[in-house]
């Protein structure tokens, strides 16, 4: 027998966020890598609107499209931020080039003579080329993913952090893939990926040991399944339609346990939440996931729900028939 199909969930205001309203980062200055779209939007947008002044950087603009037939650029993520009543610049950016990124930090200075927050985003997991062995895969073609997704951390932070560290509080910020207690378990289908993500998580780490001594925190995070603007395409479903098109076993796509997803906004939120929170230090070299930082915070994704992407991950090993529901 068939299950019903869920009705959609109610969206509320997506400024329907304590932080948001009250402003809780005005005067703070933050810059977000890799803030073209999926995540790096939504921390962007969710950051200025709890007042913060920010700095988007990526490669794509109406000039340089995605290489792999995105059609969100840059600009596009100020444009929105503006709409939103908020205050951003965007900046053309490949992180890959140390150069770009000090031409950033000095414009960064020059307008505001400091940097409170760094949210390290840029992923790569566009370049993944699942189901392939290690030992067949093309090493330059993969290789994308380790340089998009780790190298440009690297340059990042070394730029970055000298500006970042001028004033005590600062916040670095690294967006990983899987929680440190999910990756040291379970291998992430590609040798790439794997060290890519275990690596950022590993940064954030030493990171937060070095930034100890500047009075500075440095944290991971990761969503669960991101709902991102690709993956809904992906898929060929909605914002509006996903968690129905999840169970319509008459569909190929999405799978089912795409209801266990959640927006982008429920990381940036989790980016406001430690932003905002005078004691985030108890946090320092760790990494957090979006569903405990909303539990520990009080806040929700935007159809108030919670989503525990790990745990029900977890549990789908030793009950291939979980409902995700259940996990939201």
């Amino acid at each position: 027998m068939n299950e019903p199909t869920p009705e959609p969930a109610h969206i509320p205001d997506p400024s329907d966020f304590a932080p948001f309203s009250r402003r809780v980062l005005s005067g703070k200055v933050a810059l977000v890598a890799g803030a073209t779209r999926g995540a790096g939007r939504a921390i962007a947008r969710d950051l200025a609107r709890a007042g913060a002044y920010v700095h988007c950087t990526g490669r794509l603009t109406s000039e340089r499209p995605s290489d792999y037939g995105r059609s969100e650029t840059i600009e596009g993520t100020a444009s929105l931020i503006a709409g939103d009543g908020g205050l951003a610049e965007a900046h053309v950016c490949d992180h890959l080039q140390p150069a770009q990124i000090s031409h950033v930090l000095d414009r960064i200075e020059a307008g505001h003579g400091r940097l409170d927050i760094l949210v390290n985003d840029i992923g790569g997991e566009a370049y993944v080329d699942w189901g392939t062995p290690f030992w067949e895969t093309e090493l330059d073609t993969e290789m994308r993913l380790f340089r998009a997704g780790l190298l440009t951390h690297l340059h990042t932070a070394h730029t970055a952090l000298p500006l970042l560290t001028r004033n005590p509080g600062g916040l670095h910020i690294e967006i990983t893939d899987g929680t440190a207690t999910y990756n040291a378990n379970h291998y992430r289908q590609s040798i790439f990926l794997d060290l890519t993500k275990t690596a950022v998580s590993r940064l954030a780490f030493g990171l937060g040991h070095e930034l100890e001594k500047a009075a500075a925190t440095a944290v991971a995070v990761t969503p669960g399944w991101l709902r991102s603007e690709m993956m809904l395409d992906h898929f060929g479903t909605t914002e509006d339609n996903w968690m129905r098109d999840a169970f319509d076993e008459t569909r190929t796509g999405p799978p089912r346990d795409f209801a266990i997803s959640e927006t982008p906004h429920l990381l940036g939120r989790s980016v406001v939440a430690l932003a905002a929170d005078p004691d985030r230090h108890r946090f320092n070299s760790t990494t957090q996931d979006t569903h405990g930082l909303a539990v520990h915070y009080g806040f929700n994704d935007l159809d108030g729900s919670r989503p525990d992407s790990w745990r029900f991950i977890t549990a789908l090993e030793n009950d291939p028939a979980a409902d995700p529901r259940e996990f939201r």
